[in-house]
């Protein structure tokens, strides 16, 4: 009876280990690691709304091994989905993660400013997938081979995002053509000049010759040079002003202390620089990114007539920020300092002179300038324009902010990945980022254009000392859901993946 019921259980038992090596088989594989709130390395991401290069489209991205590895549009079947899981986003916009190409970490040095740990646990936050950090507002500042590696061991385990690095040109390595070999050897993505005080003792200004000698060695790389792009003209307007004179508290004596004629000086002398170097023996020239333009009159003709001389012309591009198409200098409150940068906030008709260049191409694409600092250099209690620390803090917000003020203009899904994905990988030297397409990595913001927020203490803010931005009080639309890095879901529902796996980003 023994036997015969042993043969008749072993061929069900047998049947049933087979089936379960079947199921075992055909689930998606499940990944050990701590990198992402997805256990999965195979899967699919489905939503009515995937910005595409091509445009908006229903459909599904497949991700296996941190790249797409599939793109499939409108009338697909769950069913048909062969392999992996599917995170089904139903109605929430998926566009390539934001690449943010100007940002300040502050380190090594200057953590309690901000740091990589929070500084990117606030990119995942807000949709942004990769950063390029500045060379300045860190110490030391990054300018040489050595200086690059300390920033890069001082990123190691604690990036939620990918990050590359800007290097330096300052006078002390602008003549010293080894040393700037060394920099870009080592992995900078390019370099980044000031031509005004920069308000770091070790990141000092360039003058035109010293952007030439810059310029000579990044054509040999193909790297770009980005320059802060104004010059002092004259500094008399806010000089004899006493101590205790309550018109430090005025945002249009800041406002004037720096008037649009220091943005259109400099960006005139950059473009005959930048032309002298392409005629003086390098037939393409380097690239001449100007960052943060803030004037939209005179400064933005100069782009533009560069811009229309094709070939003949400069290699150029220019950003701006979300703070310049945001504020106005007429809105901004005497004494407070948390609107205060530079270049400045301008008034209501340049910023609607900014949308306009933006959305006809004249402006290539945004940028953060994110740049934070302590709350006591800011002078709350003072409200001194002229001596507190300038700087915007609003690195996790820009996604919701550019959407929330672009409405106005009829922003579209796909002119926001351009801005903020396609061309700033393309600044970046990032072939592999920037789009939702076949081979890129599989760097996702998936966020809810309809859903409004208040930015008060009750919205979960990563960045260090939320209270400094300008942003907090404001009512936004666009809310984040979740992030992908390479794969890698780092941010879901407020909540961030266990371990920071971004990668550093450097150039070869």
């Amino acid at each position: 009876m023994g036997d015969v019921l042993r043969w008749r259980v072993l061929p069900m038992l047998v049947l049933l280990a087979s089936s379960l090596v079947l199921y075992v088989r055909i689930l998606p594989k499940k990944s050990i690691s701590e990198c992402s709130l997805l256990p999965y390395d195979h899967y699919w991401i489905t939503s009515k709304r995937i910005v595409t290069p091509q445009g908006v489209i229903n459909g599904a991205v497949e991700v296996r091994d941190g790249k797409i590895v599939s793109v499939v549009e409108s009338d697909y079947q769950k069913g048909s989905l062969l392999g992996g899981k599917v995170v089904d986003y139903g109605n929430a916009v998926i566009m390539p993660g934001l690449i943010d190409v100007h940002a300040h970490l502050d380190e090594p040095g200057r953590v309690e400013w901000e740091g990589f740990s929070s500084g990117t646990k606030a990119a995942a936050a807000g949709g942004v997938t990769t950063l390029v950090d500045m060379p300045l507002n860190s110490f030391p500042s990054t300018v040489s081979e050595e200086t690059l590696r300390m920033k890069v061991e001082a990123a190691q385990k604690k990036i939620y995002v990918d990050v590359g690095f800007w290097g330096g040109l300052v006078p002390h390595n602008a003549f010293n053509t080894s040393m700037l070999e060394g920099l870009l050897h080592a992995g900078a993505l390019g370099l980044k000049s000031f031509m005004c005080p920069s308000g770091i003792n070790d990141f000092p200004m360039t003058n035109s010759t010293h952007i030439k000698e810059g310029l000579y060695v990044l054509a040999k790389f193909k790297r770009p040079l980005l320059v802060h792009a104004e010059v002092v003209l004259d500094s008399k307007n806010s000089e004899g002003l006493l101590d205790d004179d309550p018109s430090y508290r005025s945002y249009a004596t800041y406002l004037k202390s720096r008037p649009p004629s220091w943005e259109e000086a400099a960006i005139k002398d950059l473009l005959a620089v930048a032309q002298d170097t392409k005629t003086g023996g390098q037939a393409e020239g380097a690239h001449v990114h100007i960052v943060h333009l803030s004037d939209a009159k005179a400064s933005l003709d100069l782009i533009e007539d560069e811009k229309r001389n094709g070939p003949n012309g400069a290699s150029i591009s220019v950003e701006t920020c979300p703070h310049y198409l945001a504020f106005a200098a007429e809105e901004i409150a005497d004494g407070d300092t948390r609107f205060k940068c530079a270049p400045p906030i301008r008034d209501v008709t340049n910023r609607q002179n900014l949308w306009e260049a933006l959305i006809d191409g004249h402006i290539d694409m945004l940028s953060s300038d994110h740049s934070p600092s302590i709350p006591e250099l800011k002078l709350f209690d003072e409200g001194d324009f002229l001596r507190a620390w300038g700087g915007i803090s609003s690195l996790q917000y820009v996604l919701p902010i550019t959407w929330t003020y672009g409405q106005k203009y009829g922003v579209s899904f796909s002119q926001i990945a351009t801005w903020w994905s396609e061309r700033p990988a393309k600044l970046a030297g990032q072939k592999y980022k920037g789009a939702i397409i076949l081979g890129n990595d599989a760097d996702f913001a998936v966020w809810e254009p309809e859903v409004e927020f208040e930015l008060d203490e009750n919205y979960k803010t990563y960045h260090k000392h939320p209270n400094i931005s300008p942003y907090i009080g404001r009512r936004l639309s666009g809310k984040v859901l979740a992030t992908f890095v390479r794969g890698n879901l780092v941010f879901s529902e407020r909540s961030h993946a266990p371990a920071a796996c971004g990668s550093p980003i450097l150039a070869k």
